[in-house]
C-alpha cells in the first residue's frame, strides 16, 4: 500500500468524528455555518486522525491557490544581491505569518520571461504583487483589465490604473539636495535611476525641486542616468566629474550608486566629503558599512511590502483597499560623506 493510500480521508474523519462528509468539508473550509460543538469534535477526529486537507483537491472546488506571485523586472544577480529586495521579501513575508497564503517569487526579464509569467499567473496565483515595473510593461495593462487583484510597489507611470504603495520618492531627493545646498554646495550633481522606472523619475524630480529651493540653476550637464546598481555610479561619477571638474557634491538615488560614486572619486584622488560631498537614497545596510559613512535617504522598504501584502490580501478578500494609495515618509540619515554628524 502506497503513502496515498494510507493518507485518512474525509470520509474516516466524518465516521471517526459521527457526522457526515459535508459537515467535515465546512470545519475545514471555515465555514461560519457549523456549531461550535460540532467544529470541535471534528477538530478532535481530525487530529485523532492526522488528517491533512488535499490542496490540490481543494483548489478545484474553491478555484483558488493559496498562493500570491510576486513578480520582480530584474535579474537574479539584482534581486538575490541587493539589500532593497531583501528587505522587501522579509516584510512581505512577515505579513504572511499566520496566514496559509505561499509566496511564488517570478522574475520578469525578458520577452520570453513575461510569456512565462503571464502563463503561470493565469492558473497558479489568487494575486500579484509587482515590484520594479518599467513604462512599458504589458503586464500592467493585462493586470488592470484582468480579475486577477494586483498591487504594484510605485505609483504607475502606465496608463492603467492598479491600487500601489510607495515611499516619497520626491520628498526625499529634494530634502538629500537641500542638505548639500545648506552644506555650502553649488554645483551639484546627479546619478539618477532609470528614468522608465517612478523611482527613478520622481527621485530625479524631487533633486530639480531641490535644486530650485535653494535657487540654484538645473543643468543637464550635471544628470546621469544610472540603473540603480553600482557599475553606473561609477560611470556616471566619471562622466559627470568629466565634464565638469568642479563638482562639489553628487546625490546618487540609490545607495549601491553612491558607493559607485566614492569609489571613482576615491580614484580620482577627490575626498569625500571635503572635495565632494555624496549622498545616497535607501538607508540600507551597507550605507553604515562605508569609510566614510554614507549620508542616505531612509525608506522603509520592509514597511512597503508589508503594505502591499496588506492591500492585496484585502482585494483577494474581495475589498476594495483603502486608500487605493499609500505613500510611505522618507527623510535623511546623515552621515560622514555629506559633512555631517551621525544621527542615532
Amino acid at each position: 500500500m502506497d503513502v496515498q493510500e494510507k493518507r485518512p480521508t474525509l470520509e474516516q474523519v466524518a465516521e471517526v468524528a459521527g457526522t457526515s462528509r459535508a459537515t467535515v468539508s465546512r470545519v475545514i473550509n471555515h465555514s461560519p455555518k457549523v456549531s461550535a460543538p460540532v467544529r470541535e469534535t471534528v477538530e478532535r477526529a481530525i487530529a485523532q486522525l492526522g488528517y491533512t486537507p488535499n490542496r490540490a483537491a481543494r483548489s478545484l472546488v474553491t478555484r483558488r491557490t493559496n498562493s500570491v506571485g510576486l513578480v520582480v523586472a530584474e535579474s537574479e544577480q539584482r534581486v538575490f544581491g541587493e539589500p532593497f529586495f531583501a528587505d522587501l521579501v522579509r516584510g512581505v513575508s512577515t505579513a504572511l505569518d499566520g496566514t496559509d497564503v505561499q509566496l511564488v517569487l517570478l522574475l520578469n526579464r525578458s520577452d520570453q520571461d513575461r510569456s512565462r509569467v503571464q502563463e503561470f499567473l493565469a492558473s497558479h496565483v489568487d494575486g500579484v504583487l509587482l515590484v520594479s515595473s518599467r513604462t512599458e510593461d504589458p503586464l500592467i495593462e493585462q493586470l488592470a483589465t484582468g480579475s486577477i487583484p494586483a498591487v504594484l510597489a510605485g505609483r504607475p507611470l502606465h496608463t492603467a490604473q492598479l491600487p500601489y504603495v510607495d515611499v516619497d520618492n520626491v520628498g526625499g531627493a529634494r530634502q538629500a539636495v537641500g542638505h548639500l545646498a545648506e552644506l555650502g554646495c553649488t554645483r551639484i550633481a546627479t546619478v539618477t535611476g532609470p528614468q522608465d522606472m517612478v523611482a527613478g523619475v520622481d527621485r530625479l524630480a524631487g533633486y530639480r525641486q531641490g535644486l530650485e529651493a535653494a535657487g540654484l540653476p538645473f543643468d543637464d550637464e550635471l544628470v546621469f542616468e544610472g540603473d540603480f546598481g553600482g557599475d553606473s555610479g561609477e560611470q556616471g561619477a566619471a562622466q559627470l566629474l568629466d565634464r565638469h571638474g568642479d563638482v562639489d557634491a553628487i546625490f546618487a538615488a540609490s545607495d549601491l550608486m553612491a558607493i559607485g560614486t566614492m569609489q571613482e572619486l576615491k580614484r580620482r584622488g577627490r575626498r569625500v566629503p571635503d572635495d565632494v560631498a555624496v549622498v545616497g537614497f535607501d538607508d540600507s545596510v551597507i550605507a553604515t558599512t562605508t569609510q566614510p559613512g554614507l549620508s542616505s535617504v531612509h525608506q522603509a522598504v520592509g514597511e512597503l511590502g508589508r503594505q502591499m501584502i496588506e492591500r492585496l490580501l484585502e482585494l483577494m478578500g474581495g475589498s476594495t483597499p483603502v486608500p487605493n494609495a499609500t505613500i510611505l515618509p522618507t527623510h535623511l540619515v546623515v552621515r560622514e560623506s555629506s559633512r555631517g554628524v551621525a544621527e542615532g
